[in-house]
């Protein structure tokens, strides 16, 4: 009996000693070394609910770690004092154009504030029938920020022989239907629409609800840049997106109305809006706040005068009728010293001062040396208070319509404007609401499942600032000029701009809808 008691002791205690170790071994494993360790930050988490205190750890590119308990002490590379400072997601511009293998820096972007980027807007995608290949030179490259791929409804109108077909044959259709599901299946998060320019805007709502039914299947969204933004036909525009957010998830790219006056106005479009959400669509849009767009010379001619037409015989032909059209078009839109032309030869003038210098009416001015696509050009046709009353709704986002090269101050200033005009002067959004729309909006919108929020286990594109200080340095004479105030920004777990330096790596890629980076 004693040796049987003595036996039972042993194994007792080699038991213990066993579970001693195994508990040694997991305390060890434990102690990880973190990267960076943001220490006691005011983090606004892209929910729209209240900021709390925190320390936020980051391991790799994820975000390991959030503890309230900001006197807890972490072993980490480097520790960033964010005392007095707010901590927020990247910024998400779902409405951004540019080239990220011609310009693959985006210094615009990162300056205020913005880590990923939609690309492949209006219509207009990469001019490829297998855009993994595209993404994959992208990835190369490694563009500094990250990109998010839409195919291009016009592009893919070209590329399947559809073209400026107003009623493609069903050979062409199905073409045009295979491409769409190749570019979906390579990674992107959906497809957009330019119904405004050529050769989307030979597409009928057969057609468009065809191809809607393929990106609803693929589980995408449809952004539209609308049929007609002018008063008149801004709710008929809306209404054929409707159709089409049937079978897909659909919004309004940069919402606006040309022409229209008032908040009593922008309501009236939002009522539209609010009534297809209650009938279970999935709808949404995006704005940038300025009161002149910007886009292609081309919206200014009629279709009969644009490709495919040949626009040197509408010249020869019609010439009259141009003149005409024109006077009346251009007159409407509150005359030629609203036109600014942004590209070409006359870049910076508005088309009055170069009538003036040229000594020849605006409308030979538009006809003998610009064209149809002669330019590109910021329009002053919007009205303030309506295109305010877009911003405060809950289901608007904030874009930028913005690259790098256009002459427009969107493209540098759109987010820094949101924080120090509409937040820090006009109060017109809390903090947290303006920091909602940028972030966890835009990702759900998307379906960026794993950004957009500061939550453990998301991507760590990250942003440390004072919003008192954010500043927009870019104007309609000046418009490259980069945003103030964000003076730590992170993409993937890594610090790519720290006060005004912007560092030379780039660390961010092309993000595919369905793939887990």
């Amino acid at each position: 009996m004693m040796k049987l008691n003595l036996t039972v002791r042993k194994l007792s205690l080699l038991l213990s000693l066993a579970a001693l170790t195994a508990s040694c071994k997991t305390s060890q494993k434990e102690v990880i070394t973190y990267d960076i360790l943001i220490k006691k930050a005011s983090v606004v988490d892209g929910t729209g609910k209240t900021p709390y205190y925190a320390n936020v750890l980051i391991k790799a590119d994820t975000i390991a770690l959030i503890d309230r308990d900001t006197t807890s002490t972490y072993p980490a590379t480097r520790t960033v004092d964010a005392k007095g400072l707010v901590l927020t997601p990247g910024f998400i511009d779902t409405h951004a154009h540019g080239d990220p293998i011609k310009t693959p820096d985006f210094k615009n972007f990162l300056s205020m504030g913005v880590t990923t980027i939609c690309l492949g807007q209006d219509g207009f995608s990469p001019n490829h029938k297998d855009l993994k290949v595209w993404m994959d030179s992208v990835d190369t490259i490694k563009p500094a920020v990250n990109v998010a791929l839409f195919a291009g409804h016009g592009t893919l109108r070209l590329l399947s022989g559809v073209g400026y077909d107003s009623i493609p044959s069903e050979d062409k259709m199905t073409a045009l239907e295979k491409l769409l599901k190749d570019a979906l299946d390579a990674g992107c998060y959906g497809m957009t629409t330019g119904l405004e320019y050529t050769p989307a805007l030979y597409a009928k709502s057969t057609e468009l609800n065809r191809l809607a039914r393929i990106v609803g299947a693929k589980q995408g969204l449809i952004m539209s840049h609308l049929r007609n933004e002018d008063d008149a036909l801004v709710e008929a525009s809306i209404r054929e997106l409707l159709e089409q957010g049937k079978y897909s998830p659909v919004h309004v790219s940069h919402i606006k109305v040309v022409y229209g006056k008032g908040k009593n106005r922008g309501q009236q479009i939002l009522q539209l809006l609010d009534s297809a959400r209650t009938s279970g669509m999935k709808l949404t849009a995006d704005f940038y706040p300025y009161t002149a767009s910007y886009t292609s010379i081309e919206i200014l001619f009629p279709d009969w005068a644009k490709k495919p037409n040949n626009y040197q015989e509408v010249l020869r032909t019609r010439r009259k009728e141009l003149y005409t059209f024109l006077t009346n078009k251009i007159t409407k839109r509150n005359g030629p010293e609203a036109t600014l032309i942004g590209s070409g030869p006359y870049s910076g003038k508005t088309l009055l001062q170069i009538s003036q210098e040229l000594k020849k009416p605006f409308e030979e001015v538009m006809m003998d040396d610009i064209g149809p696509y002669g330019a590109d050009g910021a329009y002053f046709i919007m009205d303030e208070a309506l295109q305010q009353t877009f911003l405060t709704d809950p289901h608007i986002m904030i874009c930028t319509d913005g690259s790098p090269t256009m002459r427009h101050p969107r493209s540098f200033g759109a987010f820094a404007r949101i924080l120090e005009t509409y937040v820090q002067e006009k109060k017109v959004l809390t903090l947290e609401e303006a920091v909602r729309k940028m972030t966890g909006l835009p990702a759900e919108t998307i379906g960026l499942s794993d950004r957009g929020y500061i939550r453990q286990g998301y991507k760590a594109d990250l942003l440390l600032f004072d919003p008192a200080k954010v500043h927009e340095t870019a104007t309609y004479q000046n418009p490259h000029q980069l945003a103030e105030g964000f003076n730590f920004v992170m993409v993937n777990g890594k610090v790519v701009k720290e006060g005004t330096n912007l560092q030379a790596d780039r660390q961010g890629y092309v993000l595919r809808k369905g793939v887990k980076h």
